[in-house]
């Protein structure tokens, strides 16, 4: 795993390589070193151990997830801020199965840093409201169901939604 300014200075120096190619009349090598110069860039912006363990993730293989989520060594300096928001949401995903106080403060500190997509900052403050209420803290779970329900613009969370409001209920 690479710091994320490494992949920055790759890029430059593949590029530098590219227009050397294009000065040397190798437009063909040119053309080829811009287009892998893109790699390390594309890398930058989308850690490739994030998205790894977001497949491992689709295919229900929690352990598998875990795995390549390890290979980060210090999230701070190899990711960037958004990186490190789905780093801490996919580690909060992880830990809820065992650790409710954990996955908290991993979900927490996802919705600080931000997330890209909506409905993933839905389903992070939909598990902040469950451990919320696990906890008995109703009105901390309400409001975060109300800002659920405004983030989920499809209608995916709905089942869930409504099992919080029974269970919200019975407390």
């Amino acid at each position: 795993m690479f710091h994320r300014n490494i992949k920055i200075v790759l890029t430059v120096l593949i590029f530098a390589a590219a227009v050397w190619q294009f000065t040397e009349n190798n437009v063909g090598n040119g053309i080829f070193l811009i287009i892998i110069s893109l790699l390390p860039l594309a890398l930058y912006f989308r850690n490739e151990f994030i998205l790894l363990a977001f497949l491992q993730m689709r295919k229900q293989n929690f352990p598998g997830a875990q795995k390549w989520l390890a290979k980060i060594k210090n999230p701070e300096t190899a990711l960037i801020k958004k990186q490190q928001g789905y780093y801490n949401y996919l580690q909060g995903l992880m830990v809820s199965q065992t650790n409710l106080n954990q996955a908290e403060k991993f979900f927490k500190k996802a919705i600080e840093l931000g997330l890209n997509m909506d409905m993933d900052l839905a389903v992070a403050k939909l598990n902040l409201a469950g451990i919320a209420l696990s906890r008995r803290r109703k009105l901390e779970a309400t409001n975060l169901i109300n800002e659920v329900k405004k983030l989920d613009k499809q209608g995916m969370l709905k089942e869930q939604i409504t099992m919080m409001k029974e269970q919200m209920k019975r407390i």
